[in-house]
């Protein structure tokens, strides 16, 4: 699918390159508005708003390196293209520095310049995109559903919300279980009441059952004082059992009574008491294995399974990966005061490639990292780790036959094994996806047209 087209501004002092610019931009569906000068580049921004800037770096008056600092105090987060002579690629590489989104060396491709063009206004895109997810949610971190494997996950949230059913999350860890139970609370009736976390697997069995139901002073040895459960503390609200396949099996059956009477008995209490909770649970086991192992009760499973929710991975959903970047980082450079911080096109392109078996919580760790260790206002693949910068080799057909982590795997969709094997091919190539596209034995407009359907 083609990229929506753009305004693109223009600022060349050469005539007939800015005539030649403009025409080729025209051409490919771009709005273009055409300055021969920084100064003039300026005072059409000042009249009207554009997603684009492509500036060449020597000019006379103003220089394009003034120009993006213009440019950049006006819109920190508006494309800037630099256009620079081969002699002068240092130059450009520290605009990139200070903040441009990219350059091209002259001589120069259309192509090329096009293609890099549609990534900056990708980008520009999505950060629009995220800033609605925020004030739509509220929230000063937003749920990132742009890829339509996540959408279908939000609409299926959306839709379980007002209802007061118990709901069952299924999803990897990291997928951010509990970022949609909480979604799931908010969006539904008991908004403003309890909304509390209990992880089934980090805390000691022997304590479990006293954080769940609570417990009578002396009902044994170091109960000092009465203490109330999570069930107590969420009633009227939700409560969020993460890793529920870690329950131990004598809770288990405890559990299923709360959920069918609505109601708990704390140690040592000489009778029940009613609690109104509605309960998310999720895991990242296979459950049905379990029940089959007899280490995880069927009738709980039924009833926790009214409503399950499936969340996909991130190499599931590769549509949100960039929105996610962007939201990350957004996270954590006012944190640590790395405000100006951006990805480079060069990071961004790894990030892609990698298979993410940590998920979003692998991603956040990977980007708070580069945070830390990067010297200057871009993250670059020096900042990466290094399974990122060299990631096991593979040959262009191991994708067809191979998982994530290249053992054998045989139930994986078509789309995931042409997006892993494109992805290799591009790697055995070196990144040149003219090559590529030899090796795939495909024309370069189907590579392009796959890479774009891919989000790569």
């Amino acid at each position: 699918m083609k990229p929506r087209g753009g305004r693109i501004l223009v600022v060349e002092d050469d005539a007939e390159m800015r005539a030649l610019l403009a025409e080729e931009l025209a051409e490919a569906g771009h709005e273009v508005t055409a300055a021969a000068s920084g100064r003039e580049a300026l005072a059409r921004l000042d009249v009207a708003a554009v997603d684009v800037v492509v500036t060449d770096l020597e000019m006379p008056g103003m220089h394009g390196s003034d120009l993006l600092a213009a440019v950049r105090t006006r819109d920190p987060d508006l494309p800037v293209v630099i256009i620079t002579a081969f002699g002068s690629i240092e130059s450009a590489v520290s605009a990139v520095k200070a903040g441009a989104w990219h350059y091209v060396a002259k001589p120069f491709r259309i192509e090329q310049l096009l293609v890099t063009i549609e990534n900056a206004l990708r980008e520009r895109r999505l950060r629009i995109e995220i800033a609605a997810l925020r004030r739509d949610a509220g929230a000063p971190r937003p749920i990132v559903a742009v890829d339509p494997a996540m959408r279908r996950t939000m609409e299926m949230i959306d839709r379980l919300a007002p209802v007061d059913s118990p709901a069952l999350l299924l999803g990897e860890s990291g997928t951010g279980k509990e970022l949609l139970a909480r979604a799931l609370h908010e969006r539904g009736p008991r908004r403003g009441r309890s909304f509390l976390a209990l992880n089934c697997s980090a805390i000691p069995d022997a304590l479990l059952e006293s954080m769940l139901f609570g417990h009578r002073r002396g009902a044994f040895t170091d109960a000092r004082e009465d203490r109330r459960g999570v069930f107590q503390e969420a009633d009227g609200g939700t409560l969020f059992l993460d890793e529920i396949g870690d329950m131990p099996l004598p809770l288990q059956s405890k559990l299923l009574r709360v959920l069918q009477e609505k109601e708990i008995q704390p140690l040592g209490a000489p009778a029940p008491i009613r609690v109104d909770v509605r309960v998310v649970a999720a895991t990242h086991r296979d459950l049905d294995a379990l029940i089959a192992e007899g280490r995880f009760r069927q009738d709980l499973y039924f009833r926790l399974n009214v409503i399950a929710v499936r969340i996909p991975p991130l190499r599931e959903r590769p549509g949100d990966l960039e929105p996610l970047v962007e939201a990350l980082l957004e996270k954590h450079r006012s944190r640590l005061a790395r405000a100006s911080v951006s990805l480079s096109p060069e990071a961004l392109s790894l990030l892609r490639m990698h298979r993410w078996p940590g998920n979003v919580r692998e991603l956040e760790n990977v980007l708070e990292r580069a945070l830390v260790l990067g010297r200057d206002d871009v993250i670059w693949p020096d900042d990466l780790p290094d399974e990122l910068r060299h990631p096991p080799a593979a040959t262009p057909g191991a994708a067809l036959i191979a998982g994530g982590n290249g053992a054998p795997r045989g139930d994986r969709p078509l789309s995931e094994v042409e997006r892993d094997h494109i992805l290799a091919t591009l790697q055995a190539a070196g990144g040149n996806k003219a090559a590529a596209a030899r090796i795939l034995g495909v024309d370069r407009k189907t590579l392009y047209r796959k890479l774009e359907e891919y989000g790569l």
